[in-house]
Parts: structure tokens; C-alpha cells; sequence
């Protein structure tokens, strides 16, 4: 609901492009944050005196609280009105990253990174809800692709924005850069945005939300920690159970509150479950891979950060350049769903799968041709699988939607960095030569000081390549079966309606 009247449906918003314009900015940093740190770890590694734990909680920890807080965050923006949610979330976003720029040490930039991903929360739960509140009908996943380029360019291009930076600045600057893009945000989000909200004034579901994010951090908490205390270790088993138990409660509670924080009659819609399934695996090729690449770009083939993150834009370019020219959007509505579905992710894991066969042995050009046909993937895939899950929510609580498909991104993305790395650590360690000691195993960089000679240098090298191979064959056979998977959910929930696959997303109404 807004404070300003209503009107007629029919009519479009008269700002909607420009709203459109100030949502993607504000997803566009929050992504971007995501990636940034990956081409900063040589320098984080020496200018603070990071060791491997801490590096991987700096990256993390943004990811752990955004994704803990991601369901609470889209609840509490329907309940409150999703126009103070922006402006609160980009608040809390600059003074994150002022913080984490200003960091002196470790402990420090952690903390920071925590404290954006709060920020995060609210900005990523809020932007796409507002995109459905503001567009209609046939335009809607024309909308939702554009919020899908910029989503995809926020992730992928992070390694590029932290290359360009990190070689004319210190470390800091690829969080300062947020500080005036979260001001003109503020600005623009003020001046813009329509209020709207849940009419039916739901009251807040607290133990909904404490639940939810325990359940969510605790999981996520023993995914990350499982590759480095091991996954039979006391604190990845108890924080696992914990998280496993309190997302039990979730469910329980939800089933029999009269006010849920999240409605679990969605998960009884085939198209919405199909939709959560793909964009789980979606989230979990691409981040692992993006993880993995970049450390092999600069530890392996020798590129400086800039170098490897220019190395990497091709696949941030080909998601912008086919979905802003409408590629994905006009396949969804000749393919429908579970086509579209079946399509983007067969083809990101016909590109996991060329960065497994090509990229150790070719060099980059190997690698270009996998980024090249993961791009084209991801830019039919997700924007399908936005319009799947934010069409099967009625439009006042958008923003519970956007909290579950934040929550699959975050979570797929964090469970591919940890399964994927698990699988290179695993196999790097099998792979080194005899006289590379054990311990030396827990980084490249490690194992090549405790290398003797050139030949043993040259092993460890090879055991890396070898590990990647492994880890991105793994990653394209979870996302070519949870395509199928997927587009069979999809295929199933339109069947029964019409008899034929949707051609996309049910019109949404405009709420202003």
C-alpha cells in the first residue's frame, strides 16, 4: 500500500524506468561486494597480515549475516514499507564500507564486513520487490531482466571494479568507493520512490525472525567452516545441527503462527519450488567457479589483480549485453519457464564443464570460451527464475519473495564456495609432490615457498590445475541435474493450467 492514491491498474507508473535506474544502483554495490575481496587477497594477505581462515571470514562474513538476515529483512520491509527499507539499508550500507575502509587489521575489516551485510539484507530483499510494485504485465520480466543484468554485472564484475582499484589505490578503496553511490542512492530513493507496504498490516513475526536467522547462520556458518576446522570437526557439527534444528523450529512455528514471516503455502507451488531449486544450483556454479578462477588467474597463470579481473568480464558483458537487448525475456515467452530454465542452465554447465577440460591445459583462451557460454546461461536462467518465484507470491508480499530468492542466491553462492573449495583443497593436498610437506597443503601460496626446487614448484602448480578440474566437473554436474530438476518442477506446474508451458510470469499488479 502507499500514501498516495491509487490508480487504475491499467495505468504504468510514470517513474518506473527512472525507479528501475535507482534499484539496480542499489543492487549493484550490494553484488558487487560479494566478489570484490577475491582479487584482493594477495594484498590483504600482506598489508594486514591475514592468514587463510582470516581471508576466507573476510569474504564470508558479508555473505553469513545478508544471508541470516535476508528473510527478516523482506518481512519486515512488507510490514514497514519497502521505500524506508531502501533508504535504511543504504544507510547502514555506507557506514559499513566507511568502516571496513578504514580498517587496521583482520578483526577489524571481519567486523565491518558484517555489518554491511545487514545493510545488504535490506537493500537486496527491497529492490526486487519493488520492482514488481512499480511494473505490469508484459513488462514485468523485461524489468526483471534488466534487475538480472545488473545483478549478474554486481557479481561477476566484482573482480574487475577491486582489479581497476587495486592498481592505482590501497585495499581499502573498493569499499570506499561505495560511500557515494549509497549518498546519491539515498538521494534518489528520497525523491523517487513510491511508499508501498503489506495492507494487511501483518504484526511482526519475532520468533519467526529469530529463528530464521539462527537456523540460516548456523547452516551457513558450517558450510563456510567445514573446508577449514573439517566437516567432522565439533564446531562445524554443532553449528550445523543448531542451524538445522532452528530452521525445524522455523517450519513449525510458521505452519501454525495465524501471522507468518513467511507464508509455507508457496512451497506448495511447483512453479515456486522449481524456481528456488534452480536458482540454488544457479548460485552454486557461479560463485564457486568465480572463487576458484580467480585465485587460479593470479596464482597460477601469474596475473596481477587488474589483469585477472579484466580476464574475467566477459562473463559479466555477455549477461549485460543479452539481457538489457531482451534475449532472455523474449525466450521466456516462446519457452516458458521450465524451457527457459532448462536452457540457461544446461548452458552454465556446458561452461563449468569447458573450464574443467580447457582451462588447465589452454590458459585463458580455455577459460574464455567456458566464462563466454556461462554468461550466456546465467543471462537466460535467472532472470526466468526471478519471474517464477516473485510471480507465484500475491504482489503484497514481495518482499518475503524477494527474502527467499536472496536467501537461495546467498546460500547456493556460499554452499558453492564451500563444496568447490573442499574439492580443490582436497585434491591440491592429494596431488603434492613428496618432499612439499603436509601442512604446507593449505594454500598455494604455501606449498610453493615450501617447494625445494623449480621441478617440486612445478607439481604444485600441476596438483592446483588438477584440483580445479575436479571441483568445476563437480559444480557442472550439480547444475546440469538441477536444471533438469528444476524444469521438470516448472513443466509440471503449468501443465495442469494450461496444457502447454506458461509463457511467462503472471501479471503483477501495480501497487504506488
Amino acid at each position: 500500500m502507499s500514501h498516495a492514491p491509487v490508480p487504475p491498474p491499467a495505468a504504468p507508473h510514470p517513474r518506473r524506468w527512472a525507479i528501475l535506474a535507482v534499484v539496480c544502483l542499489a543492487t549493484l554495490v550490494v553484488l558487487l561486494d560479494n566478489t570484490v575481496l577475491n582479487v584482493a587477497i594477495p594484498s590483504l594477505t600482506e598489508e594486514l597480515g591475514a592468514g587463510t581462515a582470516d581471508v576466507q571470514w573476510m569474504i564470508n562474513a558479508y555473505a553469513l549475516v545478508q544471508s541470516g538476515l535476508l528473510l527478516t529483512a523482506g518481512s519486515l520491509s512488507d510490514r514497514y514499507g519497502r521505500k524506508r527499507a531502501l533508504l535504511v539499508g543504504l544507510a547502514l550500507f555506507g557506514a559499513g564500507s566507511t568502516a571496513a575502509a578504514l580498517a587496521q587489521s583482520s578483526g577489524q575489516l571481519i567486523a565491518a564486513r558484517a555489518g554491511m551485510g545487514i545493510g545488504g539484507a535490506l537493500l537486496m530483499t527491497t529492490t526486487l520487490a519493488v520492482v514488481v510494485q512499480v511494473f505490469q504485465g508484459a513488462e514485468v520480466p523485461k524489468a526483471i531482466g534488466v534487475w538480472g543484468a545488473v545483478s549478474s554485472l554486481g557479481f561477476a564484475g566484482g573482480p574487475l571494479l577491486g582489479g581497476v582499484l587495486l592498481a592505482h589505490f590501497w585495499w581499502g578503496s573498493i569499499f570506499l568507493v561505495n560511500i557515494p553511490v549509497a549518498l546519491l542512492g539515498l538521494v534518489a530513493v528520497a525523491r523517487l520512490l513510491p511508499e508501498s507496504k503489506d495492507p494487511s498490516g501483518r504484526r511482526p513475526d519475532v520468533p519467526g525472525a529469530v529463528l530464521s536467522t539462527l537456523g540460516m547462520v548456523g547452516l551457513v556458518y558450517a558450510i563456510i567452516s567445514g573446508p577449514v576446522h573439517g566437516w567432522g570437526s565439533g564446531p562445524v557439527l554443532l553449528s550445523g545441527a543448531v542451524g538445522l534444528a532452528a530452521l525445524a523450529g522455523f517450519v513449525a512455528w510458521e505452519a501454525h503462527t495465524p501471522a507468518p514471516m513467511l507464508d509455507l503455502a508457496f512451497f506448495r507451488n511447483r512453479r515456486f519450488n522449481g524456481a528456488v531449486a534452480g536458482g540454488v544450483l544457479v548460485a552454486f556454479g557461479m560463485a564457486g567457479s568465480l572463487f576458484l578462477l580467480t585465485q587460479y588467474l593470479q596464482l597460477v597463470l601469474g596475473y596481477r589483480p587488474l589483469e585477472a579481473g579484466l580476464r574475467m568480464s566477459p562473463l559479466a558483458l555477455v549477461i549485460v549485453l543479452l539481457n538489457l537487448s531482451g534475449v532472455g525475456a523474449r525466450l521466456l515467452s516462446k519457452v516458458g519457464f521450465a524451457g527457459a530454465v532448462a536452457i540457461g542452465m544446461g548452458l552454465l554447465a556446458g561452461g563449468l564443464a569447458l573450464l574443467a577440460a580447457l582451462g588447465s591445459g589452454h590458459g585463458y583462451p580455455g577459460l574464455l570460451a567456458g566464462l563466454l557460454l556461462m554468461g550466456c546461461g546465467i543471462a537466460v536462467a535467472n532472470p526466468a527464475m526471478a519471474a517464477a518465484v516473485m510471480g507465484a507470491i500475491p504482489p503484497e508480499r514481495a518482499g518475503a519473495g524477494a527474502g527467499v530468492q536472496g536467501t537461495v542466491t546467498e546460500f547456493g553462492g556460499g554452499l558453492g564456495v564451500a563444496v568447490l573449495g573442499a574439492v580443490l583443497g582436497s585434491r591440491f593436498a592429494a596431488g603434492l609432490p613428496p618432499e612439499v610437506p603436509a601442512p604446507a597443503a593449505k594454500s598455494l601460496p604455501e606449498a610453493l615457498a615450501a617447494a625445494p626446487d623449480g621441478t617440486a614448484a612445478q607439481a604444485v602448480h600441476e596438483a592446483f590445475a588438477h584440483g580445479l578440474t575436479s571441483s568445476q566437473l563437480i559444480g557442472a554436474a550439480a547444475v546440469l541435474l538441477g536444471g533438469l530438476l528444476s524444469a521438470s518442477l516448472l513443466h509440471r506446474a503449468d501443465r495442469p493450467a494450461t496444457g502447454t508451458p506458461a509463457p511467462g510470469p503472471e501479471p503483477v499488479p501495480t501497487a504506488r
